[in-house]
């Protein structure tokens, strides 16, 4: 009876995980182990602005851009960089934002241009890591407008963004479109 119980439990708790993502137990609440199994590209869904590595927990290098990062998606890994992540930044949910209704956080106000659409030509060089600085801003979105490389440029695979730029690497180059509006 016991071992029927705790084998129903298991069930339990490993289905509300994704493969390759377990809830770290004896960690802080927002903290989440993530494994790219075999090799293989995974993402892990969290509710982050930001992640940071706690721990690597595999014999694969895990690198910030190259091997994990985190998206609008959520935390992904590749290339078998096996860690335990913790949330460096919560998303604010608008009704959350301020008592004012400041859409915008802390009082700041966007300046002329702040809304223009930014386009961005973002090369791998000899197959390297690259990141390309521009201000995608909190809510920002980033789309390929034309890919330049022979190479095929996968999000979250050879290129990405996070609020600090663009990056790509293995090879992918394209011409990126930067829209920065707020989305209410």
């Amino acid at each position: 009876m016991i071992a029927r119980t705790l084998a129903l439990a298991a069930l339990v708790v490993g289905s509300a995980f994704s493969p390759g993502q377990v809830k770290a137990q004896g960690y802080a609440p927002d903290s989440i182990e993530c494994y790219s199994r075999d090799y293989r590209y995974n993402r892990c869904e969290v509710d982050w602005r930001d992640a940071r590595l706690v721990r690597q927990l595999s014999g694969s290098r895990c690198v910030r851009g190259e091997t994990w990062g985190i998206n609008e998606r959520g935390l992904w890994v590749d290339q078998g960089c096996a860690g335990l992540f913790e949330e460096a930044g919560r998303r604010r949910r608008r009704d959350y934002d301020d008592d004012r209704g400041d859409h915008h956080g802390g009082g700041w106000r966007p300046g002329h241009g702040w809304d223009q659409d930014i386009r961005l030509r973002c090369d791998s060089n000899d197959f390297r890591y690259q990141l390309c600085q521009v201000d995608v801003g909190r809510g920002g979105r980033v789309y390929i407008e034309q890919q330049i490389s022979n190479t095929r440029c996968v999000e979250g695979r050879n290129w990405g963004y996070h609020r600090a730029g663009v990056w790509v690497d293995g090879g992918c180059a394209a011409i990126f479109k930067i829209e920065r509006r707020w989305r209410d």
